[in-house]
């Protein structure tokens, strides 16, 4: 069933909203946007009087019980890559196969640490759909950019299933820090109250914390995988061009390609 009613906690404006353009209106470059879907307008707004915390234990709560998949690979896919023309080159659409939703996230940053970008390429059925750019930091990191990269890829991840919790979403990054974060090492860091052990800091916590409290919430229902990056596979080397706007036009706010999809000439932008 298809969610109806959005409940932002923490955007340009908050409250109960009954549209996906709403939220993203007032959710869009908001590292810190906190929101979420429900079937009902009264299940909403029962969750907007509480936090967006005790909503994410309720949900995760009432999930507990169900199939529980591994955080990356869990599911079967097709050795064969597809590929497609780029004119320039050929770059392979899929690392693993096409799924029903593949969204692939790239972090740039220049000199590193300095100015940085994300990146988003969203594919539905093999083909790119929607191209995304923004987060831009002046002292960012090329790890903060690539944890912007994942903790915006679980957001459009959480739109996806609200709409259909039956598709298949694979959120392909090349970063191997920004995965094991978030699929590895968070689960313990909170165990021993957000510290590495021995009270060491763990660095980048509050995107990392943010991260984490929203994949635990859809994990059952994606999958994360590593691919190499600057490997010519295209929505890897979409989702780079789209960090790297990012970084050159300074956009702050996370916000949609505009522009006709013309893979060609997108893939002969400069590149991370």
């Amino acid at each position: 069933m298809s969610k109806k009613f959005y409940v932002i906690w923490k955007g340009a404006k908050t409250g109960v909203f009954t549209t996906w353009p709403e939220v993203q209106q007032h959710t869009a470059g908001r590292s810190d946007a906190q929101y979420m879907g429900f079937e009902s307008k009264a299940a909403a707004e029962q969750a907007f009087t509480s936090t967006y915390t005790k909503a994410l234990m309720q949900r995760s709560l009432s999930k507990k019980g169900g199939t529980s998949a591994a955080p990356t690979s869990s599911r079967k896919t097709s050795s064969k890559s597809a590929s497609k023309s780029t004119g320039a080159k050929n770059a392979t659409i899929s690392a693993n196969g096409p799924r029903d939703i593949e969204i692939y996230c790239d972090g740039a940053c220049s000199p590193n640490p300095g100015k940085s970008g994300t990146g988003l390429a969203v594919y539905e059925l093999g083909k790119v759909t929607s191209l995304y750019y923004g987060l831009y930091q002046a002292n960012g990191t090329n790890n903060t950019a690539e944890l912007n990269g994942l903790l915006s890829s679980f957001q459009i991840a959480q739109h996806f299933i609200d709409k259909d919790s039956e598709k298949s979403i694979c959120i392909l990054s090349d970063s191997k820090y920004s995965i094991d974060c978030i699929t590895k090492w968070a689960k313990g860091w909170q165990a021993k109250g957000w510290t590495r052990g021995k009270g060491e800091e763990i660095k980048n916590l509050a995107l990392v914390q943010q991260c984490y409290a929203l994949y635990k919430t859809i994990h059952t229902k994606i999958t994360i995988r590593h691919v190499k990056g600057h490997a010519n596979i295209e929505g890897n080397e979409l989702s780079d061009r789209m960090a790297v706007l990012a970084r050159v036009k300074r956009q702050e706010a996370m916000i949609r390609y505009s522009e006709t999809l013309d893979i060609k000439s997108i893939l002969a932008m400069q590149s991370g």
